[in-house]
């Protein structure tokens, strides 16, 4: 039997994608774990495959999603996992050939600025779908309010103020989530791939992760912004917390850094990432060095000379 063709296989990653996302509304056990991991397909068809395996594999999970649920869920597989997957693969399979016949892949950093813009058009998006900012933060108000009541009764003190200082960053933090999401599974496809073997383009390097400067540029206008009340407020802190993610892979980059300069650098990484995982304030650390990168310099200074801008 001949191999198959690579739109196939990704029709077939397609269909698990889909299962797996619609797994929670069939109440199936673990249904949330397997919503988180929807993209590992995806990303494992377009990253072995190339572009049109994961274009056919979102356009039939999109079509799953449409036979067993409705409409709506089919648009949100596709606006969450379809598009951002194929849009992310296409561009990390992107290289261009050098004098000496070396290829270099698109760099990490920009892979992470792409993300970052889609998660900010996401916000955009949902708050253009709601109404406007105003009528999505009130609209987020009364649900959370309803939750709240659902959950606690009348024993929660300034219920209104905690609904509304919740629905003031859901946005954003729903947006830095799927952001996470992505980043993980990714990394697990081409890590499984490059396993054995069937990775199309090598695994880029956290080292030579380096974030274009409009990202600061947009983190400024948005602190700006945020300085005001009303809309602007709003549309200035769910995206500034969309954009922590993105400064929070570039300090881990100078973190990876500055590790392997040390004797023991897996230990050290693994001390960090498990504080992170209990505390979570080490990310915050890593989100601010990474803001401060462009001007202290410190990978570069850090990582080998050829290595720094290796994607």
């Amino acid at each position: 039997m001949g191999r198959l063709p690579p739109a196939v296989v990704g029709a077939a990653f397609g269909v698990l994608a889909g299962l797996m996302y619609v797994a929670v509304m069939l109440g199936t056990p673990g249904a949330l774990i397997l919503v988180y991991l929807t993209q590992l397909p995806l990303f494992v068809a377009g990253l072995w495959l190339g572009v049109g395996a994961v274009a056919a594999a979102g356009a039939t999970g999109s079509l799953v999603l449409l036979v067993m649920s409705d409409l709506l869920g089919a648009a949100l597989f596709a606006a969450l996992n379809a598009v951002p997957v194929t849009l992310l693969v296409r561009q990390a399979l992107l290289a261009r050939r050098r004098d000496d016949g070396v290829y270099v892949w698109y760099p990490p950093g920009l892979l992470t600025a792409w993300l970052t813009g889609y998660a900010l058009a996401g916000i955009g998006a949902a708050m253009l779908l709601l109404g406007g900012p105003g009528a999505m933060h009130e609209s987020l108000r009364g649900v959370l309010g309803t939750v709240l009541d659902r959950m606690y009764g009348s024993r929660v003190a300034n219920r209104d103020d905690v609904a509304s200082t919740l629905a003031s960053i859901i946005p954003g933090v729903v947006a830095a989530s799927w952001m996470v999401t992505a980043v993980v599974n990714a990394t697990l496809a081409q890590g499984v791939l490059a396993r054995f073997a069937a990775n199309w383009r090598q695994s880029p390097r956290l080292i030579a992760l380096e974030l274009p400067i409009w990202l600061h540029i947009a983190l400024g206008i948005m602190a700006a912004a945020a300085v005001f009340g009303g809309a602007a407020r709003f549309v200035g802190i769910n995206a500034m917390i969309a954009l922590s993610v993105a400064f929070c892979l570039g300090g881990l980059a100078v973190l990876h850094a500055a590790a392997r300069r040390l004797s023991h650098p897996t230990m050290v990484l693994v001390f960090f990432y498990t504080t992170a995982a209990l505390f979570g304030w080490p990310l915050l650390v890593a989100a601010v060095l990474g803001l401060l990168e462009p001007w202290l310099g410190l990978r570069r200074r850090l990582v080998p000379p050829g290595v720094a801008n290796d994607g």
